[in-house]
């Protein structure tokens, strides 16, 4: 390692620990390190082993991509695989995938990264997409719910929506560490969480539905979303698949025609 690579390292660690929003204490303590070697290590004054890099990102519980990152900022190679979806070693996982998203037709399925853009999606999926991207071709579904005033005559209840995906992002944004990808989209659902705000303060319901207005009208979906967290393929640890399901019999009723 280079001091040039002891800088590096230092200030990569400080912005995750500082975007965790952990003392040097408490990580020094969750690492078993002192707290002055760490203090070292942020300063460039130390140069970290792969293993205390490893042991760093492992106590501040980051995501893989993040541990990666750590690590290429010290002069070390990357522990964990990024596979692209279409590479032979993700195969296995791919068929995994396929016949969840074909068993949940004809309800909507998409499986998108750890950013929410839609990498995959099912028929009655890209229907539902349809009149959200408004004759573009954007695929972020936060960018999509944040994205024009025709928002608003396609989610009933935009308000709500918007309100759980910014408890559900700021979370995940914690999670992550520095990601200036969700800063970003932070900013846009912040701004159409003013502009949507509640007129009237309602009473919080057990489980949020999402409610879409469509040419039949009012349909009325749930949601379940699944995580892959027993891989140490980074591409798939950050995959999320999202199932809709109806909320209720009409809703039911109406999706089959969807396809």
């Amino acid at each position: 390692m280079t001091v040039h690579h002891a800088a590096a390292f230092g200030a990569t660690l400080q912005r995750y620990r500082n975007a965790r929003r952990i003392s040097q204490l408490d990580l020094a303590n969750a690492c078993e390190v002192s707290s002055r070697h760490l203090s070292f290590l942020e300063s460039g004054r130390a140069q970290p082993s792969r293993e205390m890099v490893m042991r760093l990102g492992e106590g501040l519980l980051l995501p893989l991509t993040a541990r990666n990152a750590m690590l290429q900022a010290a002069g070390f190679a990357p522990a964990f695989p990024a596979s692209a979806l279409e590479s032979t070693a993700v195969e296995p996982f791919r068929a995994i995938l396929n016949e969840m998203m074909a068993k949940h037709a004809p309800n909507p399925a998409m499986l998108v990264d750890r950013h929410w853009t839609v990498l995959e999606a099912n028929q009655s999926a890209q229907m539902l997409l349809a009149p959200l991207q408004n004759g573009s071709d954007e695929m972020n579904v936060v960018r999509l719910l944040t994205g024009g005033d025709h928002v608003a005559q396609v989610i009933a209840n935009l308000p709500e929506v918007l309100s759980e995906l910014m408890s559900r992002l700021q979370l995940e944004a914690l999670e992550a560490g520095d990601d200036p990808e969700f800063a970003a989209l932070l900013g846009a659902l912040e701004l159409a969480c003013a502009k949507h705000a509640q007129s009237e303060v309602r009473a919080r319901q057990p489980i949020l539905p999402l409610v879409i207005n469509t040419a039949d009208g009012a349909l009325r979906f749930l949601s379940a979303i699944a995580h892959f967290g027993t891989s140490e393929d980074a591409t798939i640890r950050d995959l999320r698949l999202e199932l809709l399901f109806p909320a209720d019999d009409r809703t039911r009723a109406a999706v089959g025609s969807l396809v």
